[in-house]
């Protein structure tokens, strides 16, 4: 799990932000949005979606579920 946590800070850095220049975007503090850097906090499902669509990338990835940063498309819906 500790994967997410760096991940999300070498995502964050890459794009040269700030933590709370990302925690505005997510609507909480700055010391909120550290404290899922840092693994004090879990991080919750949503904040997790949104961060995935923010760095376009796929919440497997953050989790560290898959070393491809690349979001991928959804299966096709089935027809019944």
């Amino acid at each position: 799990m500790k994967r997410v946590y760096r991940r999300i800070r070498d995502l964050r850095e890459d794009k040269d932000m700030s933590q709370t220049q990302i925690a505005r975007i997510l609507g909480m503090s700055q010391t909120g949005y550290s404290k899922y850097e840092t693994g004090e906090n879990d991080i919750p499902t949503d904040i997790l979606v949104r961060l995935a669509e923010f760095y376009n990338t796929s919440v497997d990835y953050l989790l560290g579920l898959t070393d491809n940063p690349k979001r991928y498309d959804p299966p096709p819906a089935y027809k019944n």
